[in-house]
């Protein structure tokens, strides 16, 4: 259940939301990169790339940059009167430059040095403002240009070592010069082992002294022709991140006359293709955009492109020159809603595509304008990294050479009112640590050790087998431990107190601590506040290595507001109903899911059945299923409205709950669903295709917790004593409706927060009497039809109610502690409950047949007694006695079968060694042949005050 103190739907003021995001440049920055590299380089970029900061601001300097773009953009597009004055000075200033530079080189050898080679290109470089203001000079200058000039020109292929770097390759797809810092580059090349293989790094001076790759001969140079330049359109698409197919005009196209290349690459210096044995170098067209016509008669299989920046050079693939790495059925699955395994389509997915390795990247946003992505690879700028759309599924795809695992990323998204924002991957099956909010490249490498527990798992069924669950918070279980430290602690110390399973609060990424895992963000990655997913399974691998099961909370009722995660997350209701009634959670300000979309319920029915195949867990505990059942659940008239038939029933709600369970029980046999549902919906546990009295077939859970019984029995054992015989019935009404569903009787973390006391402390009387009445309502709870669930620090009396800062109060068990016995009695106690339990069928296996239960007395109100029969699937019997009343009853007569021999008491919670007062009947009783509570026979018993015993045949 989601606790009631909800955090603010805003990040919190002091915690940055994107620590990861770098500054982002300005296409008018990004020039001045090229023109004047000591003034703004990237190295200032990359200095900030480590600077927390959020999505607003991202979004801010996007919405700056593209604002630069307008004001700079070409000579066509610019104000006239002002651009043709700039063009017109630096036109004059070129011509006189060059015609010098000309006729300097002409009275020297076509092979000048180097130095000179640069700084003509320099000169060059300086006075280029757009593609267009070069176009007018070199027009110009052909007037006066000298045949010493047009040697010049040839040698663009010589050009100075900042541009001439070309020939070599580096680090990472998409990353600035390193003079980003050294440090950015060695964290870069420890996250991505692929990037490293598939990418190389070539000196600046190398690449001007024109050696290739390995110091081997580099291919001959070709020159290009300039016509393969972007119209307006698709040039100011691409800049505004609006573009829906960026791979129709990027990479590499046939075209009348060769073959078009172009490639988009914000703060390059110069991009050169190199093709076997051909290599060119594209004309710089402005604004990143490098483009160029080789006289090619195919498009070459496996070109490759050098980028340079300040002082280095990348040799990598092409991004653009790559089919969708995305398959038709994957295609149509997803449009129908019926991709089980919809993890391995969407987010991120380290693959090898067309003999390239690399990541592929997919995302859902089907109102959106345009999806680009930014990571630490390209440092938080996504102007250069469009995704394509993939026809009317709503899906973008791109796949990116060279990237790896351990990368951080995000989607930018262009909204359909322009404005844009960045997104963590809904699909994201790793991310970040809070506060920190980016998703991470993952690919899991771990190998199970469970096939054992996995063979025998659910044999025989869960809800006719021993089942008592230990819930447990990770987090603060103990305080500081990782997953794999977990390992080694939890699995020995469930195991010794003989619990059949752990639950698990949620384990899926959330931002904030004090929700304690009930408003999610990353629904596909445990959180990383712990360790890896691959350490996690590493915990699930011990728990059933141990012979323990592995139950998780699972939330996929509502999600909070973040505005980094799902809410509006294309710039519309996506993820959320678009009718804001139906929306908002009215009790913890969070966003209820559209259930009635089908892509939604398929990212919930493929959630569930990826952690139960990915991680191996055994059961899912659905929180908050009442609130998602009912159109009106904490809504008051006129904030809802009813559904087709006039009803109060969430229609769309019951069809996911039922695709839900139907799913996962088909693909996982010997798995449980528990429904943590609070009122009288009929058919919880019923099967999908049953029809009940109210018309709906079952919700096809395989049990519910019993809230009823948990609330009534809480209720009661809260009277002093002497009062307990007015509330006698809200211990035995629990029976009238036991056989109504499959339950788990739960004491929870809900009861023991939030003012309502720890276990013990809501017990009336001094320390010894509230000791005595918790091991007298356990003892009735372990004999009670239904399976039981106890919240940590329960199991040894934790005085204190629990708290996510701190954890349960284990000092209480330290034998330096002078009432460590106490606590340590209670805990014995819990362990003999599971041990017994666990060996008597009687006490679980009829758990849901009415004949496994028979009151022996269930009236004695005066007396404070409760007597039970339970029989397991061969008759056999086990009786059930506990008093709730502070006094010993001597020779308290009760009627048993007449077959039973004699009966030996095998559990008393009064018993010494549990803390209790010793009062025990160690012999076997035997049975007087005199009727008593409708049965021929009746044996007499001493009942210890504030007990619960457990007898079984002799």
């Amino acid at each position: 259940m989601t606790p009631r103190t909800t955090p603010p739907s805003e990040p919190d003021p002091q915690t940055p939301v994107e620590s990861t995001t770098a500054e982002t440049k300005t296409p008018a920055t990004k020039a001045a990169a090229r023109k004047a590299p000591a003034t703004k380089t990237p190295a200032k970029k990359a200095a900030q790339a480590g600077t927390a900061r959020s999505a607003q601001a991202v979004e801010k300097a996007v919405a700056s940059m593209r604002k630069g773009a307008a004001k700079k953009g070409t000579a066509k597009n610019a104000p006239a009167a002002a651009k043709k004055a700039v063009e017109k000075t630096a036109a004059e200033r070129t011509v006189v430059e060059k015609t010098a530079a000309a006729k300097k080189t002409a009275a020297k050898k076509a092979g000048a040095t180097k130095k000179a080679a640069a700084k003509k290109t320099t000169a060059k470089k300086a006075a280029t403002t757009t593609a267009t203001a070069k176009k007018a000079v070199a027009k110009k200058a052909a007037v006066k240009q000298s045949p010493a000039k047009k040697t010049v020109a040839k040698q663009a292929t010589a050009r100075t070592p900042a541009k001439a770097a070309a020939a070599k390759g580096s680090t990472g797809e998409g990353s600035v010069p390193p003079s980003a810092g050294a440090g950015a580059k060695k964290a870069g090349a420890r996250r991505i082992p692929a990037q490293q293989a598939a990418q190389k790094k070539i000196p600046a001076q190398q690449a001007s002294e024109g050696k290739g790759v390995g110091g081997q001969q580099p291919p001959a140079p070709v020159t290009v022709a300039d016509s393969a330049a972007l119209d307006a359109a698709d040039r100011d698409r691409l800049l505004s991140g609006t573009h829906h197919d960026p791979h129709s005009v990027l990479g590499a196209h046939p075209v009348p006359g060769g073959v078009a290349f172009r490639a988009f690459r914000p703060f390059a210096l110069s991009v050169t293709v190199v093709a076997g044995a051909v290599r060119a170098e594209l004309h710089d067209d402005g604004d990143g955009f490098f483009t160029g016509l080789l006289p090619l008669r195919d498009v070459p299989q496996d070109y490759r492109l050098l980028v340079a920046y300040e002082g280095t050079v990348q040799e990598t693939e092409d991004a653009y020159r790559f089919l969708p790495a995305l398959g038709d059925l994957d295609l149509h699955l997803i449009g129908e809603g019926r991709h089980e395994e919809l993890w391995r389509a969407l987010g991120a997915q380290p693959m090898t595509h067309q003999g390239v390795t690399g990541t592929r990247f997919t995302v859902w946003a089907p109102n959106a304008r345009g999806v680009s992505l930014a990571g630490t690879f390209n440092y938080w700028d996504g102007t250069g990294y469009p995704l394509r759309s993939l026809g009317g599924t709503g899906v973008w795809e791109l796949f990116v050479p060279g990237i790896g695992e351990g990368e951080l990323y995000k989607f930018e998204i262009t909204r359909p009112d322009g404005s844009k924002t960045l997104r963590a991957d809904p699909m994201a099956r790793r991310t970040e640590a809070p506060p920190n909010t980016s998703s991470v490249v993952y690919a899991s490498r771990y190998e199970w050790g469970d096939a054992a527990w996995l063979e025998r798992r659910g044999t025989p069924a869960p809800h006719e087998a021993p089942f008592s669950v230990y819930e447990v918070h990770l987090a603060s279980w103990r305080p500081g431990l990782t997953y794999r430290r977990l390992a080694e602690q939890l699995p020995a110390y469930v195991k010794d107190l003989g619990f059949t399973h752990v639950e698990l609060m949620p384990v899926a990424e959330h931002p904030f601590g004090g929700s304690w895992g009930y408003q999610v963000t990353g629904f596909y990655a445990p959180t990383a506040r712990l360790g890896t997913p691959d350490d996690f399974k590493y915990l699930v691998d011990r728990l059933h290595q141990a012979g323990i099961g592995v139950l998780m909370d699972w939330v996929p009722a509502h999600f909070p507001r973040d505005d980094w995660a799902l809410a509006e997350f294309d710039g519309r209701p996506l993820y959320e109903h678009e009718d804001p009634l139906r929306s908002a959670h009215p009790d913890w300000g969070t966003l209820e899911f559209d259930f009635g979309r089908r892509e939604v319920r398929n990212f919930l029915v493929a959630n569930a059945v990826y952690w139960c195949e990915e991680f191996h867990i055994d059961g899912l505990r659905v929180d908050a299923v009442a609130s998602m059942l009912y159109l009106d659940y904490s809504r008051e008239p006129g904030q809802w409205v009813p559904n087709e038939h006039g009803g109060r029933e969430n229609l769309d709600a019951v069809t996911f709950l039922q695709e839900m369970n139907a799913t996962v029980y088909r693909r996982n046999p010997g798995i449980v669903t528990i429904a943590e549902e609070s009122t009288a919906w009929d058919g919880v546990t019923r099967p999908t295709h049953v029809t009940g009295p109210g018309g709906f077939g079952g919700l096809g859970f395989g049990l519910k917790w019993n809230m009823g019984w948990m609330h009534d029995s809480l209720q009661y054992m809260t009277k002093e004593p002497v009062h307990r015989r007015y509330h006698h019935d809200e211990m035995t009404f629990s029976m009238v409706y036991a056989y109504s569903e499959n339950y788990v009787l739960p004491i929870s973390h809900d009861e023991v927060v939030h003012g309502k006391r720890s276990l013990v402390s809501k017990m009336p009387g001094d320390w010894w009497q509230q000791r005595a009445n918790l091991r007298a309502y356990l003892g009735f709870m372990w004999a009670h039809p239904g399976k039981q669930l106890l919240f940590m620090g329960q199991e040894f009396a934790q005085g204190a109610e629990w708290s996510e800062a701190h954890g349960p109060d284990w000092w209480l068990l330290d034998p330096a502690y002078g009432a460590e016995a106490d606590h340590r009695g209670v805990r014995d106690l819990v362990r003999d409950l599971n041990t017994v339990y666990r060996h008597t069928p009687a006490l679980w296996q009829r758990d849901t047949d009415p004949s496994g239960f028979r009151w022996v007395v269930g009236d004695a109100a005066d007396d404070n007694v409760f007597a039970f029969l339970r029989y397991d699937a061969e008759g056999v019997p086990l009786l059930a006695v506990s008093n709730m009343s502070p006094v010993v009853r001597e020779e308290y007569r009760l009627g048993v079968p007449e077959e039973v021999p004699a009966w030996h008491e095998v559990v008393n919670t009064d018993a010494a060694r549990y803390g209790g007062g010793d009062v025990i009947n160690p012999e076997p009783v035997k049975p007087e042949p005199q009727t008593w509570h409708a049965h021929p026979a009746s044996i007499r018993l001493t009942l210890p005050p504030l007990a619960t015993l457990w007898l079984r045949p002799a």
